[in-house]
């Protein structure tokens, strides 16, 4: 019995990201692509699922390619289980496990041990930091935030940062919005 099933994607989701992105209303992308605009609400919706052809008009009139939308599009409906990894029991030396498979709109990774706490990153979306086991010290922005077992850091995209285990034994999962994920800005501000 297997864990994890492909299932077809939706494009709906990365269609009205990318519109959205473009600031287009659906009434511009017909007019671009020849397709009706209840038609794109349908897609949009996953009511619908675009033909090939169509999908093309779509992907032309949205500045980007039908491989690039179906990059961005959400699995149907899925389940996926990601076993731990018995040979990591009891076993503290550095290593990172993806907690996620596959193509989505959230990345998450477990850090076991520590790593590079030279490195900076800089991400183009939110991430938050969850310490599982132990400690770390982030700098985020020039500050130092000190986290221990349970503690959580929220950073909004483009938030530099570097962080690194100050006891043995750490695990930190980090859980992000996807790189292939455009950023919404809050346009309330």
């Amino acid at each position: 019995m297997g864990d994890h099933k492909e299932q077809p994607v939706r494009v709906g989701a990365a269609v009205r990201r990318r519109r959205r992105a473009l600031d287009l209303t659906l009434a511009a992308v017909a007019e671009r692509s020849g397709l009706s605009v209840p038609f794109l609400s349908q897609v949009e919706n996953d009511r619908a699922r675009p033909s090939r052809t169509s999908l093309e008009k779509l992907a032309d009139a949205l500045r980007t390619t039908a491989v690039e939308l179906l990059a961005a599009a959400d699995p149907a409906a899925s389940v996926d289980v990601v076993r731990a990894d018995p040979a990591a029991e009891g076993g503290f030396e550095p290593r990172t496990r993806s907690l996620v498979r596959g193509h989505h709109q959230l990345h998450a990774s477990e850090f076991t041990g520590d790593h590079d706490a030279g490195r900076e990153f800089q991400h183009r979306n939110d991430e938050l930091m969850y310490v599982a086991d132990g400690a770390v010290e982030i700098e985020a922005e020039g500050r130092a935030y000190r986290l221990g077992r349970g503690d959580t850091l929220y950073l909004t995209g483009g938030v530099r940062h570097r962080w690194r285990a100050t006891v043995p034994d750490t695990r930190v999962v980090v859980v992000a919005v996807a790189e292939h994920i455009e950023a919404v800005q809050d346009r309330s501000r």
